[in-house]
């Protein structure tokens, strides 16, 4: 399957500055000057219902992912080594890995037309559900091989609002090999590797939510 396109767009420093995270300190992978323009790669992440999907009468919150903060960074990681953990010179991603994951999992619940409402927390819609969602891992990592995998992990908790209770919960995990070590074809890995995840979330959501409603 073709990967879905991936725009890029180029920027002065001074906006790669103002969304350095905590890994500024670390060293930087790539080559060129440090200074100059930075590449703002954005996933364009489009994930179509799947057919084992169900159609459901309940309304789902999204809660803000969390994440630690060296997780959570403009700049893309990248882990050469087990016990290292880098950063890409010159590339940051359009907004935080958090925001990155919200987006494409609201949008593709939106556009499956399989629930009666989705939307974030503080939008101001009643919700019969909430998602909490735990970013653990978003970076590239080598793990001895000559290219890096694109990795993903979320864990997942669905609560009923009623009551409070977890009805479910998962961690998932993806990882996408890279067709290079260069950045934007570590960047493309990302945008399949995001597809992948929240294909798996959406899918996961609709079902554990409605195994539950119907158990009611």
């Amino acid at each position: 399957m073709k990967p879905a396109s991936l725009t890029r767009k180029t920027l002065h420093i001074a906006f790669a500055a103002a969304s350095l995270s905590l890994l500024a300190g670390c060293s930087i992978l790539g080559s060129g000057p440090k200074s100059g323009p930075a590449t703002i790669y954005a996933p364009n992440v489009r994930v179509a219902a799947d057919a084992s999907w169900p159609t459901v009468d309940w309304s789902l919150a999204l809660a803000p992912p969390s994440a630690a903060r060296i997780v959570d960074g403009a700049r893309i990681a990248v882990r050469p080594t087990p016990d290292e953990l880098q950063v890409y010179k010159g590339a940051v991603w359009a907004q935080p890995a958090t925001g990155l994951l919200e987006d494409a999992l609201l949008r593709t619940l939106e556009d499956s037309g399989r629930i009666a409402s989705v939307a974030r927390i503080g939008a101001g819609a009643r919700a019969d559900y909430r998602l909490l969602m735990d970013l653990r891992r978003f970076e590239a990592d080598y793990a001895g091989r000559a290219v890096p995998s694109a990795t993903i992990e979320v864990n997942a908790k669905l609560m009923r609002m009623r009551d409070q209770r977890i009805v479910a919960t998962r961690t998932f995990l993806q990882a996408q090999p890279a067709a290079d070590v260069e950045v934007p074809q570590v960047a493309t890995a990302f945008e399949q590797a995001l597809s992948a995840i929240t294909r798996d979330l959406a899918g996961w959501s609709l079902q554990s939510g409605q195994a539950d409603a119907s158990a009611r």
